[in-house]
């Protein structure tokens, strides 16, 4: 039975595929520290270490088959540089499973040196789960599986307290996949549709921004917000915070 339990506390989840138990995170960017610097003169320290050792301590707690990234492994759009593939050599070296890498939008040509099964954007099925980066659509044999993961949006909601304060918090965002975006995009896509629930997760590095999906923000998969009128927003602690646009 396919099943997507998210790791409480973590932006990381447990997917059972009925085959393999998966670790699986969503855009770990690594390198952006670098790009940072470069690109907006904001100097912050490297966190490749912090983020090896969460995995590496997420992996020895989960005990999983699979190493599973929903894209954006890398930053960098271009090739990446030594810090940025060294991050991810030194941290796939260190975890030492079987890795699949679905293909996102940052990540060129990544399947041409990394020690990992990659696979295009569209995604792949494994077992009865599905697993897109969510920047383009996905392919009919994901949109077939019972359960759909995807990347890409780095879903947070901005609270605001009593007082007035702010803050922002990444969420994970759940519930059925609405059918109609995908049929007025290619009836092929939906096939087999089986009415999947789609989970969207959190960006699991925190420097990289994301979608204020409470606000009017747009959203950046090409399939949301329509594909998904009825989601749910958790916080990373497991809170359930309701409907997203209504947080």
């Amino acid at each position: 039975m396919a099943a997507v339990e998210p790791i409480p506390n973590s932006p990381a989840a447990v997917v059972e595929t009925g085959e393999e138990r998966l670790l699986v995170v969503a855009d770990l960017h690594a390198g952006i520290e670098d790009a940072l610097r470069v690109e907006r003169g904001v100097h912050v320290r490297s966190q490749a270490s912090d983020r090896r050792e969460q995995l590496l301590d997420l992996a020895a707690e989960t005990d999983p088959d699979r190493f599973l990234v929903l894209g954006d492994i890398m930053h960098s759009i271009g090739g990446p540089g030594g810090a940025e593939r060294g991050e991810i050599e030194v941290l796939l070296e260190e975890l030492g499973l079987p890795t699949t890498v679905v293909k996102g939008n940052h990540d060129g040509e990544v399947e041409s040196w990394i020690d990992a099964e990659v696979t295009d954007g569209t995604g792949v099925r494994l077992g009865d789960v599905g697993f897109t980066h969510g920047h383009t659509w996905p392919s009919a044999e994901v949109l077939g599986a019972a359960v759909v993961c995807m990347g890409h949006e780095h879903p947070c909601v901005r609270l605001t307290d009593e007082v007035g304060g702010r803050r922002i918090e990444r969420v994970w965002l759940r519930g059925d996949l609405a059918r109609e975006p995908f049929a007025a995009r290619d009836e092929a896509l939906v096939a087999d549709w089986r009415h999947p629930e789609l989970v969207v997760f959190p960006a699991f590095n925190d420097l990289c921004g994301g979608t204020w999906v409470n606000t009017e923000n747009e959203f950046l998969a090409p399939f949301l917000p329509t594909g998904l009128a009825d989601g749910q927003a958790y916080l990373l602690d497991g809170t359930r915070l309701g409907a997203y646009q209504r947080v």
